[in-house]
């Protein structure tokens, strides 16, 4: 059974944003099913395409690490316990396998989940740290199974990332750099910066400098694309709890000449 998360004018609203990254993801060719999936999705758990929690592939929907996360903190989840589970691990070959065990109030019995990640299964991106995506697959089973979500997980799609690895491979430092902020199959981190700031009608470029000095860079293009999600979703997070402190903290990136001219 899904819990319903979103109801009336915000369930209305955040479909409505959803929708919007929708079709400028497919180009206007997204199935109408697909835009049903997506709606149910988003009243039923309060994903969001602007903060990453779902991603579009070949034609379908997948959640996201972030995005199960996310429902937990938002439902209150009391805990999840993770443990390797010995007798299928080895480190020397790089092979692990974790047991994770979400509690979604003190009293509940728990949802467990495997998850298991070598060398063969994850992209070469991330070779030598298996043990970090075993234990990521191992808490989005157990997630997905305690919110019933019958929706897989990127992280656990060892076959394509370890497709799209080579092609990543072939890209030079600095045009990685340069696509920071675009996505895989997913919303692009510029669609989803740009979505923040219509909606809370914040001035482009001074939220450009604010998360220029919050990735540590001289401008955002140059930042790494994890520290530039990690910003989107602090500025979607203050915008929405304090939108004039925010303003504030932005004010604070006019340059000087500006301010007294």
């Amino acid at each position: 059974m899904t819990c319903r998360i979103a109801s009336g004018k915000q369930a209305k609203s955040l479909f409505r944003q959803n929708l919007y990254l929708a079709k400028r993801i497919s180009c206007g060719q997204m199935r109408t099913a697909t835009m049903h999936r997506l709606r149910d999705l988003t009243a039923n758990f309060g994903f969001s395409l602007a903060l990453g929690d779902l991603q579009y592939l070949d034609g379908g929907w997948y959640v996201t690490h972030a995005g199960l996360l996310r429902l937990a903190h938002r439902t209150r989840c009391s805990g999840i316990r993770v443990q390797p589970v010995p007798e299928f691990c080895n480190p020397a070959a790089g092979r692990w396998v974790f047991k994770a065990t979400v509690y979604k109030s003190p009293r509940s019995k728990g949802f467990v989940g495997y998850g298991d990640a070598d060398p063969s299964n994850v992209s070469s991106l991330v070779h030598g740290a298996e043990m970090r995506v075993a234990e990521t697959r191992a808490v989005n089973r157990a997630l997905r199974k305690a919110y019933g979500i019958g929706l897989c997980s990127v992280e656990e799609l060892g076959s394509f990332t370890s497709a799209v690895a080579p092609a990543r491979g072939k890209q030079n430092a600095s045009h990685s750099e340069r696509e920071s902020l675009a996505g895989n199959g997913q919303p692009r981190l510029r669609d989803r910066l740009c979505l923040l700031i219509r909606q809370h009608q914040l001035d482009p470029t001074l939220v450009k400098r604010y998360a220029a000095d919050f990735c540590g860079t001289d401008t955002l293009r140059d930042a790494r694309r994890e520290l530039v999600e990690s910003f989107i979703a602090h500025l979607a997070e203050w915008a929405a709890k304090d939108r004039e402190g925010l303003q504030c903290k932005l004010n604070s990136y006019v340059p000087s000449q500006e301010v007294n001219s």
